[in-house]
């Protein structure tokens, strides 16, 4: 795969309400994955001298000097992480779709569908599959993620997560994440702030790994949520059903929406890549005292990927950083972090 392959032209917003539906990876994660793990030395270890980083020191020394006046309670220091293309890659496909797409064969064998979109996906035509529409991705949503207890969905992710790999790094998805930004929530935490991540993504998806991956427990995640029916299997054991609606979609104005509902403080520290993370970062700027914004612009086709539009790097319909989003951030003091030059190494396995 080239470095910079942006297969797959898929609108992460157009898709957003779909992918809403996409629930629970297993808990059960292979050994040697990329666990946040607190590390001794300096802080931030993983990153360059330079403003980035600056920022997050200045930040974190300002709101727990109690003889500042910018002081947060420990109660208060709040920070939110987007995931996807923040925390860990997001490119040339979101990972949650690759699970759908994979989970299409065994779909089949129990309900065969000798119909579009399922035929493109069963011949394996990377072309075809590409081009198919949102109305056929929906279909192929709903076909691998509904109608399931959430047991037997679990069971069944357990399964690919023991064998499906990225395709350029031949890793676990779950290795993926950036070791710059596992430093960042660990140093907030040993600082007295609590982490939380919000993604525009599934709930239960994150959920289920956010312990083991980045030392964040499932209760301290806020995503797009998936309503279940209560119910009872034939032995008369209680079950809860995944079903086709949508309860929470945590996207653009959806996070800070989902941050008072699931939360119920604003945070003081927020960080994001795309578009559909600025009213996030709007709602934490909008805030009184220190606050800290910070996205993360993928400009390293060398060691990661490289994608905008903003300063002219590829266009790119996963994980949109518009040359608009760019501008605000300049223009109301937001942090961009360059991958490329703020970060000294992005994976823990280099």
């Amino acid at each position: 795969m080239k470095s910079n392959d942006l297969s797959y032209g898929v609108n992460r917003r157009a898709l957003i309400s779909s992918l809403a539906l996409l629930p629970a990876l297993s808990a059960v994660l292979r050994p040697g994955s990329a666990r946040a793990q607190a590390t001794q030395g300096p802080p931030l270890a993983s990153w360059n001298e330079g403003p980035a980083k600056q920022a997050v020191l200045d930040f974190v020394r300002t709101t727990t000097d109690q003889a500042s006046p910018k002081f947060v309670p420990p109660a208060n220091r709040i920070a939110t992480f987007d995931q996807d293309g923040t925390l860990w890659v997001e490119h040339p496909m979101y990972s949650q779709m690759m699970y759908c797409l994979d989970r299409v064969p065994a779909a089949q064998k129990q309900e065969p569908r000798n119909e579009e979109p399922f035929k493109t996906v069963l011949s394996g035509n990377e072309e075809a599959i590409a081009k198919l529409t949102l109305p056929d991705l929906e279909k192929i949503i709903i076909t691998t993620l509904t109608g399931m207890t959430t047991d037997e969905f679990d069971a069944e992710v357990k399964k690919w997560l023991a064998t499906a790999k990225d395709r350029r790094w031949r890793r676990p998805y779950t290795e993926l994440t950036y070791k710059p930004m596992q430093e960042v929530m660990s140093y907030l935490r040993a600082n007295g702030y609590k982490t939380f991540i919000v993604t525009g993504f599934g709930q239960d998806f994150v959920r289920t790994y956010s312990q083991q991956v980045y030392d964040i427990p499932p209760e301290q995640v806020v995503g797009s949520a998936l309503a279940t029916k209560y119910g009872y299997a034939k032995d008369g054991k209680p079950i809860l059903i995944k079903v086709p609606k949508l309860m929470l979609n945590d996207n653009d104005a959806g996070k800070p929406e989902g941050i008072h509902l699931m939360i119920g403080r604003r945070p003081y520290a927020a960080f994001g890549n795309s578009t559909g993370d600025r009213q996030m970062l709007e709602y934490t700027g909008a805030g009184d005292g220190a606050r800290l914004m910070m996205l993360v612009l993928h400009d390293d086709a060398q060691r990661e990927y490289a994608y905008g539009p903003a300063q002219g790097l590829p266009d790119t319909k996963v994980g949109t950083f518009t040359q608009e989003l760019y501008d605000e951030a300049k223009k109301d003091g937001w942090t961009v972090i360059s991958m490329k030059n703020d970060w000294k190494r992005i994976f823990a396995f280099e």
